[in-house]
């Protein structure tokens, strides 16, 4: 991770917060599956090494760090937006949607929010907004590998039902092999019909 990856959320506890979440997404640029986004509230003593933003992150250390924000979390949320939604209001308002409901499943409920991105959720709880922010809050960082490990499961779980696809392998990005497969089967329930390299072969 970026120099001084704390700095947010002790800015945050100066100001008087306590329970300050990280929320990210995954899943906006593949042309199937849903955009899944995670919070993740973290105690103010952790221990997790080699916590970075999950693209910086191999798929094993990916579920080792899984399994370790778990253990040591006061709360974990979970937002699933699925592609039909996402065809319907664009990638956008789905990413910022399921940071939202991943924000609404936190228990206990948090206090401050440090949000990925460019883009406020909305939300009542005050919130800051982080560009890069995957790199330079361990909040975040952890809330990306959250998302990112609950994606590629389901994505895992969808190539049981459309093996023709490789979603295991690819789960769900343009890769070639991904764009052949559209070209010579068409699309399934779970491509995004709005999204370049699918609504072609509509």
């Amino acid at each position: 991770m970026d120099t001084n990856p704390e700095q947010f959320e002790k800015g945050a506890r100066k100001q008087g917060y306590s329970r300050i979440a990280g929320i990210d997404e995954a899943g906006r640029g593949p042309l199937a599956g849903p955009v899944v986004a995670g919070a993740v509230i973290l105690p103010q003593e952790f221990c997790l090494p080699h916590l970075d933003d999950s693209k910086r992150v191999g798929a094993k250390r990916r579920e080792q760090l899984f399994d370790a924000i778990h253990e040591q979390a006061i709360s974990i949320g979970i937002g699933i937006v699925d592609p039909a939604e996402i065809d319907r209001i664009n990638i956008l308002q789905a990413s910022l949607s399921s940071m939202r409901m991943a924000v609404d499943n936190l228990r206990p409920a948090p206090d401050y929010l440090l949000v990925d991105g460019t883009f406020p959720i909305r939300s009542p709880v005050p919130q800051e907004v982080i560009k890069h922010g995957d790199r330079r809050s361990v909040s975040i960082a952890a809330a990306s590998i959250i998302a990112k490990v609950t994606r590629d499961r389901l994505m895992k779980l969808y190539h049981d039902e459309f093996p023709q696809f490789g979603f295991y392998r690819n789960k769900g990005y343009g890769t070639e092999e991904h764009r052949l497969a559209i070209r010579a089967c068409g699309y399934c329930r779970i491509h995004r019909k709005t999204f370049r390299g699918v609504k072609e072969y509509l």
